[in-house]
């Protein structure tokens, strides 16, 4: 678990310039490293800090040491958790919008399967992973498609998908890193 300190140093990276514009906050970077957990394509810290930021290229310093601290040990949390049988919980917002905090953890899930969609829909069975990724898809805002719209536009739709996320997020680890 991540501290209150390492949340906040972790979001002073992230809306750091020259990246700060574009890139996520923490909870689009919890997606990020979640869908790395869950995802059959396991990202380093380098792969990981491209996606939150936005960015092409690392700097030429490297990425923060902080930052691959709470990558890791955050990636670490997930997984132990996933491999015990607990179901992954998503951070809440201390204050504000809840379904705003969700929809910015859903895009940094959504962007990072969509950046590794082969391996995702190779690795398995794709009609299963594509049933089990609609929550995210659904509720990341990501896409127009009417029907997510429709879903997103409903408050009582909206939170059965949001309640159906993390059994979606325990059936894909288990989909993908189950032992044969």
């Amino acid at each position: 678990m991540l501290s209150n300190s390492d949340i906040e140093a972790l979001e002073d990276i992230l809306f750091a310039e020259p990246w700060g514009d574009d890139a996520l906050d923490f909870f689009g970077f919890h997606g990020v490293v979640c869908a790395s957990v869950v995802g059959p394509a396991e990202l380093g810290a380098e792969e990981i800090f491209r996606l939150a930021t936005g960015i092409d290229q690392i700097p030429d310093n490297g990425i923060p040491e902080i930052f691959k601290r709470c990558a890791d040990q955050l990636a670490g949390d997930m997984a132990h958790a996933l491999d015990m049988g607990q179901a992954l919980e998503l951070p809440e917002p201390e204050d504000g919008d809840p379904m705003n905090a969700l929809e910015n953890w859903c895009a940094g899930f959504v962007d990072t399967f969509l950046e590794h969609e082969e391996a995702w829909l190779n690795a398995a069975s794709e009609e299963e992973t594509a049933d089990l990724l609609v929550p995210m898809l659904t509720l990341s805002g990501l896409f127009d498609d009417e029907d997510f719209q429709k879903v997103r536009n409903n408050e009582e739709l909206s939170r059965k998908m949001a309640e159906a996320i993390p059994d979606s997020l325990t059936d894909l680890y288990l989909l993908f890193h189950a032992p044969d």
